[in-house]
């Protein structure tokens, strides 16, 4: 299945208790159908301290479920559906179904 979601893409989640924000794509875990989504489904955790990092309680982003999501359409910022088309030269690329501009070159 090509990847219609990539690491660095701008997303909106259209359900769950943050319905609505948007944020980065960190990570994605293709085998597993989630992303890890930049201040998104966020939990308290307790982290040990250690040299480089102090103890106590941190808030950590949880993977969120692709289905949850959707891109950011590059024009107006609503939620779109991903489409792939052939360009003259050759390349494959994703564009925005909702406004048809490409997403990455």
């Amino acid at each position: 299945m090509a990847a219609r979601i990539k690491k660095g893409d701008k997303v909106v989640v259209l359900s769950g208790r943050d319905k609505g924000r948007s944020g980065e794509v960190l990570k994605v875990l293709p085998t597993a159908d989630r992303a890890l989504v930049q201040g998104i489904n966020t939990a308290k955790r307790h982290q040990r301290q250690t040299q480089a990092q102090e103890g106590g309680i941190v808030a950590k982003e949880m993977p969120i479920h692709l289905s949850n999501l959707a891109l950011e359409d590059p024009k107006d910022g609503k939620p779109t559906r991903v489409g792939f088309k052939n360009l003259k030269d050759g390349n494959k690329v994703r564009f925005a179904r909702r406004s048809g501009e490409v997403i990455d070159g």
